[in-house]
C-alpha cells in the first residue's frame, strides 16, 4: 500500500504565504515525480507544480515566481512553498506521485487534499 498526506492548508490574508508539505508512506521503491493540484469551487482540477526524479521543475503561469516545489528524497516528503498570494489561490490543493513500489508496480497516488483560503 501507498499513501500520501497533505498538511499546511489554512486561512491567510492576500500577500501572505504558507508552505505546505505532502509525505508519502508505505512500500515505496522510488518516487519519479511529484506535484501538487488544486481545485477551486466549480471549477476543474489544475495542475499547480510538479518535480521530476532530477530536479527539474514546472509551473503553472499563474504562480510562477511566486510558489516553489521542492523535495526531501530520503524521507519522501515534498513541499509547495507559496508566496505573495492571492484570493484566487483559494482551493483544494492535492498532492499526488508517481511510485514505484518495492513490488515492481508504477503508478500515480493522491492525497485527500488540504484547503487553502486567501481573503483579500
Amino acid at each position: 500500500q501507498v499513501h500520501l498526506v497533505e498538511s499546511g492548508g489554512g486561512l491567510v490574508q492576500a500577500g501572505g504565504s504558507l508552505r505546505l508539505s505532502c509525505t508519502a508512506s508505505g512500500s515505496i521503491m522510488t518516487i519519479n515525480a511529484m506535484g501538487w493540484y488544486r481545485q477551486a469551487p466549480g471549477k476543474q482540477r489544475e495542475l499547480v507544480a510538479v518535480i521530476t526524479s532530477d530536479g527539474p521543475t514546472n509551473y503553472a503561469d499563474s504562480v510562477k515566481g511566486r510558489f516553489a516545489i521542492s523535495r526531501d528524497n530520503v524521507l519522501n516528503t515534498f513541499s509547495l512553498q507559496m508566496n505573495s498570494l492571492k484570493p484566487e489561490d483559494t482551493g483544494v490543493y492535492y498532492c499526488t506521485a508517481d511510485i514505484d513500489t518495492n513490488w515492481g508496480t508504477r503508478g500515480w497516488h493522491w492525497g485527500q487534499g488540504t484547503q487553502v483560503t486567501v481573503s483579500s
